[in-house]
């Protein structure tokens, strides 16, 4: 009697299973979304439509306040400017000492404080223009969530260094009138004081901003150490 040869013999092994680990088909191993992780995808992505909608309308409030304060500035300086210079004679001593603090007198400035780049008024005009850019932009598109107090500083700072620009590219000169007499500090303007004012304030806003972006970093850390601690158990 004919044996049948090896290769017509019906396999006598069984088909392959998947393997099995820890008690779960390999086949099924990939992690299957749970309601668990859909209610938090849900979670996440409100989060973020809310974030987004803030985002937006702190934007849209701060480009108005920054209008608003760099157009009045602008309008203070441009008026005292116009009022004196085209009232008094150059060099001309207005009054005397107010509360002996100032006195207002009228000087031409084709330079910086103190003397500064005197001649130098073209240039000045340009650096101030784009001081002004580079801090508008930084403030709109490159700082996370700026504090009033940042859009505030930033206004003045950008208010007066337009003011002096202006007087620079169409006087050749800017217009200086107001003179401490109790130490011995440059003729100024609303211009000066604006920039002055909104620099301090400006980094002030600053590290307000860091200190508020710490602490929120030390709670969501502190948050997420209390939710692995609690699944861990």
């Amino acid at each position: 009697m004919d044996t049948e040869s090896p290769d017509k013999q019906p396999s006598s092994r069984r088909p392959e299973r998947p393997e099995r680990v820890d008690g779960i088909d390999a086949a099924s191993s990939e992690s299957v979304p749970t309601l668990s992780d859909e209610r938090g995808d849900s979670k996440e992505a409100a989060f973020s439509e809310e974030e987004a909608r803030q985002l937006k309308a702190d934007r849209s409030r701060h480009t108005l306040v920054f209008g608003i304060v760099v157009l009045a500035w602008l309008a203070l300086d441009t008026l005292t400017k116009n009022y004196f210079n085209g009232s008094y004679s150059m060099g001309e001593v207005i009054t005397g000492p107010l509360l002996g603090l100032v006195r207002f007198h009228l000087v031409h400035n084709t330079g910086a404080a103190w003397g500064m780049f005197g001649d130098s008024t073209f240039l000045l005009g340009v650096m101030s223009l784009i001081v002004c850019v580079l801090l508008t932009v930084y403030l709109f598109f490159l700082a996370y969530r700026p504090n009033v107090v940042q859009v505030v500083g930033a206004a003045l700072v950008v208010a007066g260094g337009l003011g002096n620009a202006f007087d620079r590219f169409a006087l050749g000169y800017v217009v200086d009138f107001i003179e401490p007499v109790f130490i011995d500090f440059p003729v100024f303007n609303v211009a000066d004081i604006g920039v002055t004012c909104g620099f301090v304030l400006f980094l002030v806003g600053v590290i307000v901003s860091w200190r508020h972006e710490d602490r929120l970093s030390a709670e969501l850390a502190a948050s997420d150490g209390e939710g692995e601690g609690t699944d861990a158990r």
